[in-house]
């Protein structure tokens, strides 16, 4: 039997070595499942020829990534970038916002499967536990949609002001504390998380946090309404969808104002603004934004240690 050795917090340990892993985590990196399988077979028979009876995780590692630049350079550079995120010490907290429709929760599910992050959650499932928490008469805000906030405003904004951004804001604000509560949680139990929604908007988290090198904040855009509109059509196609698409068209203009305003905040705060047409590019340009960042840091901590 092959044995990797590993180590964790100083303590070493052995695990035998799994083709089943080593595939999965070669899927993250977007290999076809049966060429992963295959591959992760081709790895252990080069072992057991090698007569290697006990490897460490970096010499496996190692292995695998030179290997894979013969077959296949692009996925290599994933894997290469997933091992990366994987094998720091601190928990990684991602948050992905974005307006009502942009796609914040595919992307989310994505890249925390890409990353092997098992906890994910939404502001929308913050918001509704809040709900259960205080009275509407208390924060009447809270019980409205984020765009359509601005109709439980207690007391209307001036005429200059655009009373839909307000209530926005307003509603953001308020739910902004529950979402800091979940990123604290997280740091103090060392659990990485994916957090998307609109309520994730720069500016309005305390800056404590989202300053940390292991908290990692991105803005979802959609520049084309016409392709926007259409993010609405197919969520309303979903069976399960319980949201009828005439909401969505009447408070259409409300929704592309909070849009524009998310832009307008991360460009102010220095948030990566992430143009969501295609999934895949997408999910790579936040990994490679968090290794340059989280890794870097870690990097860092490690010389210095």
């Amino acid at each position: 039997m092959i044995m990797v050795e590993g180590e964790v917090s100083g303590k070493k340990y052995r695990e035998p070595f799994s083709k089943g892993v080593l595939a999965r985590s070669l899927t993250r990196a977007e290999m076809d499942p049966n060429k992963a399988y295959t591959f992760a077979s081709q790895i252990e028979a080069h072992l057991r020829k090698e007569g290697i009876k006990v490897i460490s995780l970096d010499d496996l590692v190692g292995i695998v990534r030179a290997r894979l630049k013969e077959e296949n350079e692009e996925v290599a550079e994933k894997y290469g970038l997933w091992k990366r995120i994987r094998t720091c010490k601190e928990p990684l907290i991602i948050l992905i916002g974005g307006a009502s429709g942009v796609g914040t929760s595919s992307i989310a599910f994505e890249v925390a499967n890409r990353l092997g992050i098992r906890n994910m959650t939404s502001t929308d499932i913050i918001r509704e536990v809040m709900r259960k928490m205080v009275s509407k008469e208390l924060l009447p805000t809270l019980f409205e949609s984020s765009y359509t906030a601005y109709k439980s405003l207690r007391i209307p904004p001036s005429p200059e002001l655009d009373e839909v951004i307000i209530g926005f804001r307003d509603h953001v604000d308020t739910v902004s504390v529950g979402v800091e509560a979940v990123i604290e949680r997280a740091l103090k139990e060392g659990v990485s998380i994916v957090i998307e929604g609109v309520h994730i908007v720069p500016g309005f988290i305390n800056e404590e946090l989202v300053s940390k090198h292991n908290v990692a904040m991105f803005v979802l855009t959609l520049q084309d309404e016409e392709v926007h509109k259409g993010r609405f059509y197919s969520r309303c196609r979903q069976l399960w969808a319980r949201r009828p698409l005439k909401r969505y068209m009447n408070y259409f203009g409300a929704i592309r104002k909070t849009h524009k305003y998310f832009e307008n905040q991360a460009q102010k705060y220095d948030i990566p603004v992430i143009e969501n047409i295609d999934v895949t590019t997408t999910i790579d340009c936040i990994i490679e934004t968090i290794t340059k960042t989280y890794g870097r840091e870690e990097d860092v901590r490690e010389t210095k240690s």
